[in-house]
């Protein structure tokens, strides 16, 4: 059996989109950085095996990489086919189908390869595989624009049961599909009530995401709607105004009393804390720290991007997978690329101290479900 998910909870106190109580008005104000600041740069190289320079160059190469994406996507049209960012070259790469106007994308600075399969076509290929029922053994899956195909991860201890080969057999199916082996299945990351500076809500413990006016966003799995929220010192903050999980792994949370929204992200003095000031996505490739209530500031890079998971509570859809690390009592924390918010912690599997993977929730889809607005510097 899969351990339960456990939610991952961000500090209540200057988290991004962290909200104070009012008796933190005597608490010193800490400075937030901008992207590329000495303390984050610092954070990458502990977490990516960077030198400063590549630190810091490989910050410029994702921020040009970011807009590069989205002019490329524009010129591309329906042969769009997907992109991911290559660390070493610090270049985006365009995937485009042969009916494409390549002069226009590569005009755009990215540098283009030629696929069978539209983004639209693997979109679809996935959307199928969603309505199936996913037994215990298969782990999640994805659209991998690199492999053009929807990648199926199958846990290695359950590769043999007859249930994931009836499921890997409508898989494929659906189109095309590559089957890959992982040792690990995912889970959520809740955990007890403990000290910090978390918010709860009964006796869980979940980390705040990003402010929003009104408010603050985190995981689904931390509170139903409804159901009171606490500060780190106790005092009553607000209510889940609205909560969705599984299908969706994302909630949001009004506040009061005291309590009020500020655009920034702890950064539990591993680097200092960081500004928001929007919510561009990071391509596959980037860069990519997270910050949580259980093990404060860690970096990694995106992995995939719209992955099904299948935990143990249910199917969520819609993630995005990490390198960076997380345990119980980060949920529902923030993940920032430079100074843009990307999502809250949803899951993941193993530790800070052996490593791991993480999925967030997109932030975009959040605002975009609950009509929020995001509180930016």
């Amino acid at each position: 059996m899969r351990s339960a998910l456990s939610a991952l909870l961000l500090l209540a106190t200057w988290a991004t989109a962290s909200t104070l109580p009012a008796s933190a008005a005597d608490t010193p104000a800490r400075t937030a950085a901008e992207p590329g600041a000495p303390a984050l740069v610092s954070a990458m190289q502990r977490d990516l095996g960077l030198t400063r320079t590549q630190a810091e160059a490989r910050l410029a190469a994702e921020r040009t990489a970011t807009t590069v994406e989205r002019a490329a996507k524009r010129a591309a049209g329906a042969s769009y086919a997907g992109s991911w960012f290559d660390a070493e070259r610090g270049t985006l790469t365009v995937a485009v189908t042969r009916d494409a106007n390549t002069d226009a994308v590569r005009a755009t600075g990215a540098t283009v390869r030629l696929v069978e399969h539209s983004a639209r076509q693997l979109d679809a290929v996935k959307a199928r595989i969603d309505a199936l029922s996913a037994p215990e053994g298969v782990a999640s899956w994805y659209v991998d624009p690199e492999a053009d195909a929807v990648v199926v991860n199958v846990v290695d201890a359950h590769q043999a049961d007859n249930d994931v080969r009836s499921f890997l057999a409508q898989a494929r199916s659906a189109g095309p599909v590559q089957v890959r082996r992982t040792a690990h299945a995912p889970s959520t990351l809740a955990a007890g009530t403990v000290g910090g500076d978390p918010y709860y809500t009964g006796n869980v413990r979940c980390s705040i995401g990003f402010s929003v006016y009104g408010g603050f966003v985190s995981a689904g799995h931390c509170g139903q709607p409804g159901a009171a929220v606490y500060g780190w010192d106790g005092s009553y903050v607000g209510t889940f105004q609205g909560s969705s999980f599984p299908d969706n792994d994302y909630s949001w949370v009004s506040v009061g009393s005291g309590w009020w929204t500020v655009p920034v992200v702890l950064g539990w003095g591993t680097v200092s804390d960081q500004l928001v000031r929007g919510s561009a996505e990071a391509p596959v490739g980037a860069s990519i720290c997270r910050s949580g209530s259980t093990t404060h500031w860690h970096c990694g890079t995106v992995l995939a991007r719209n992955e099904t998971v299948n935990y143990s509570q249910g199917t969520v859809y819609q993630l995005t997978k990490t390198s960076v690390c997380a345990e119980p009592g980060d949920s529902g924390g923030s993940f920032i690329s430079g100074d843009q918010a990307q999502g809250v912690t949803s899951g993941g599997w193993g530790n800070c101290s052996s490593g791991g993977e993480t999925w967030y929730q997109p932030i975009n889809e959040i605002l975009s479900r609950y009509g929020l607005t995001l509180h930016t510097a």
